[in-house]
């Protein structure tokens, strides 16, 4: 395997998400390509020679030299501020990778697929819906997605329109909007069992979110019957973003 190495990347286009979170779209030439559920390393370095860097996911399949990275500004962050708010079309900054191999989908398997996302969780299993839709895949899809209220959605737009395969299943935590009838609260078995697919079916699962979420929903799906070795998992803590 090729030694990674750093690589300028330019700003392309910089689209809102949410209130706090930005789709960037990066041309990196000679970018050799990455798989569904990769992520990046993105390194900012000021004028005094200090330096400083962060890991993001990819939000989408390989294209080309354009990649794209949906980031939610850290407050006080180190990296994410610039990215989100100050960055414009032009701008560079430097990224490594593609980093992982083991949460991974690759188009072409006949097994069901299970995604369970917990708020910005969503964007390396976005990565794997975009990439499924790109191969015309007919393998099915469902993504339960946990987020506080209807204004923390990402690709809101894109989730809501049909996507042959695909269901999708929103848990609200804090806010639930009119019409909704499952109280705000947190991802249980009961949801699981309900939105998710059953273990008879013995579906690939990826699970990411905040490390809590994810050992959460792991145990759900254990709890389930479906198999260890069916369950992948990402998950992210706390840093200055």
């Amino acid at each position: 395997m090729p030694r990674l190495t750093w690589q300028a990347a330019e700003l392309v286009t910089s689209t809102p998400e949410t209130g706090t979170a930005r789709t960037l779209r990066l041309r990196v030439p000679g970018w050799r390509g990455h798989l569904a559920g990769q992520h990046v390393d993105v390194r900012l370095t000021a004028e005094d020679g200090y330096s400083t860097r962060r890991s993001y996911s990819l939000a989408g399949p390989a294209d080309g030299e354009f990649l794209d990275l949906t980031v939610e500004s850290v407050p006080d962050g180190e990296v994410s501020p610039y990215l989100t708010e100050i960055m414009r079309p032009g701008d560079q900054v430097e990224i490594r990778g593609p980093v992982g191999g083991w949460f991974v989908w690759r188009p072409g398997g006949d097994r069901p697929v299970l995604l369970v996302a917990g708020g910005s969780g969503i964007v390396p299993l976005m990565a794997m819906v975009r990439a499924r839709r790109q191969a015309g895949s007919d393998t099915p899809f469902r993504l339960v997605y946990s987020v506080r209220g209807p204004d923390n959605v990402y690709y809101a737009d894109e989730l809501r329109r049909p996507d042959p395969g695909l269901d999708v299943s929103y848990l609200y935590t804090r806010s639930v909007p009119e019409g909704v009838s499952r109280p705000a609260g947190r991802v249980t078995q009961a949801d699981l069992a309900e939105a998710g697919r059953p273990a008879a079916l013995a579906p690939d699962c990826y699970v990411c979110g905040p490390t809590g979420f994810v050992e959460t929903a792991a145990d759900l799906l254990l709890a389930l019957g479906h198999a260890p070795e069916r369950i992948r998992t990402e998950r992210f803590g706390p840093s200055g973003g």
